[in-house]
């Protein structure tokens, strides 16, 4: 196997509904412009409040893919 080379960039999604779908959104995203997605790790969770009540969740992704995309 030859040898490897991959990016990490750090990306916030959100959702309305969950956690789950925040980071799901977060890496469909990126999936339209990034080629070799690897791995993605929640790095933090947290919530966004408005009046007092839960107005979007939001997940901080680390998400790697193979830097330059050769081989």
């Amino acid at each position: 196997m030859p040898d490897s080379v991959y990016k990490v960039i750090r990306l916030v999604g959100s959702s309305p509904n969950s956690w789950e779908e925040a980071a799901k959104n977060a890496v469909d995203r990126a999936s339209k412009s990034l080629r070799d997605l690897r791995v993605a790790e929640i790095q933090k969770l947290d919530l966004k409040i408005e009046d007092g009540k839960v107005a979007a969740y939001r997940a901080l992704v680390n998400l790697s893919f193979k830097y330059g995309g050769e081989g």
